[in-house]
């Protein structure tokens, strides 16, 4: 008999709080599911936060299951409370669909939009945007206890502050749109954030009361450093998808640089590791787990970005640390060459000793040992090597 999937996202560490769970576990072991994830298009690029939804899409993908991928190109239009001490600005329609078309290609890594059980598209403006205000109130607002919401974290949090109408309403969108995708593609299950919470209980209860039929919610694991902090936050921001936005080598090396205490979880939760794999990489907790993180590292940022990048990442970083010492940032304007980028990243302090260091071999970029002295600059961001101890990434602006 197959694994039941609930027990694949259970042993690996992604579900935090279901409901109704006896019968949400007999219906994904008696049937195809499917079920949605909502993202609200809020930036042009997915981050991590978003990654551990899109990681058990792919799992409950792998064992049948099909996923609908929710673009809130509606309630991206007002935002979302939870978990918020501010509003966000509301977003042009035009931008909003900008950023679901990227979020679609990065999302395409690890989610299949073909075959038998291939993954399904949605946006709620195709049913929010045009929605008769009246009529939503007489046949989904009658549904919403006030009393109730006002109990909810999400509210309670931003009633210190002042909560708007228009904010209030968004439990009542997700709800609805809950209710829509089970009318149009019979989808049962909701997955989110932990922060989600309250809204998806809305949305299951509404299915429940209006249509008299099982519906059902399920939280995943927030990714937490070991002081209970989110992870993903870099000196520059958030860890974002976009290598535009996050460099390959910036995105490599935060998974590089994690605690040692968190290597095992980051491997079970972000990455298709078999756990008998990740138990045997990760048991030592001495400087053995360095191999364990060159791993984990290698592995997310192969599933992000693909394996040739990835390779590329992993080689700079090898480069960089085989001969000891640390390894800085430099951002430099301007410059067309090794030389010049030397210069004005103060690895030397004249032109004429960068080409002295060149002549004499003891000058690499990444794993290339540079050999002309007019030699231009590979990319926009690059490792230098002089001799064994200096080693800088050189960000080219």
């Amino acid at each position: 008999m197959a694994q039941n999937v609930l027990d694949v996202l259970r042993e690996r560490g992604f579900v935090k709080q279901t409901i109704f769970e006896e019968d949400l576990y007999k219906t994904l072991g008696e049937e195809k599911v499917t079920f949605y994830v909502g993202f609200d298009p809020t930036a042009d690029s997915l981050h991590i936060g978003h990654y551990i939804p899109i990681m058990v899409m792919a799992w409950m993908q792998k064992y049948g299951h099909r996923p609908i991928a929710l673009f809130g190109g509606g309630t991206g239009m007002i935002g979302d409370p939870s978990g918020r001490t501010d509003m966000r600005s509301m977003l042009t329609v035009e931008t909003i669909d900008h950023n679901v078309e990227c979020f679609k290609k990065q999302m395409s890594r690890f989610i299949d939009f073909e075959g038998e059980n291939a993954a399904i598209i949605a946006n709620n403006k195709d049913w929010l945007l045009n929605i008769n205000y009246v009529e939503f109130l007489r046949d989904i607002g009658v549904h919403f206890s006030v009393n109730k919401m006002l109990t909810a974290e999400c509210y309670k949090q931003r009633l210190e502050k002042g909560l708007t109408f228009l904010e209030f309403n968004y439990m009542l969108m997700q709800g609805y749109d809950f209710l829509k995708l089970n009318e149009k593609y019979n989808c049962k299950l909701e997955v989110g954030g932990d922060d989600q919470w309250s809204n998806m209980l809305a949305g299951v209860d509404l299915i429940r009361r209006k249509k008299r039929e099982d519906a059902y919610c399920l939280t995943c694991t927030l990714l937490l450093n070991s002081e209970g902090k989110k992870m993903g936050k870099t000196q520059k921001g958030a860890l974002w998808l976009d290598e535009n936005k996050c460099s390959v080598y910036d995105f490599y090396q935060y998974f590089r640089n994690v605690e040692d205490c968190k290597v095992a979880e980051c491997m079970r939760l972000l990455t298709f590791m078999d756990l008998k794999e990740i138990e045997e990489l990760t048991k030592y907790q001495d400087e053995r787990i360095n191999a364990a993180k060159e791993r984990l590292a290698y592995e997310v940022t192969k599933l992000v970005h693909g394996e040739e990048k990835a390779n590329t990442a992993r080689s700079q970083a090898q480069a960089a640390f085989s001969g000891g010492g640390e390894l800085l940032t430099k951002e430099v304007e301007g410059v067309t060459t090794v030389v010049d980028a030397m210069v004005a990243a103060e690895i030397v302090k004249s032109k004429g000793e960068a080409r002295r260091l060149i002549e004499q071999g003891g000058v690499s970029v990444d794993e290339s040992k540079v050999t002309d002295v007019n030699m231009p600059v590979p990319s926009a961001e690059f490792v230098l090597h002089k001799g064994k101890k200096v080693h800088v990434k050189i960000v080219v602006k």
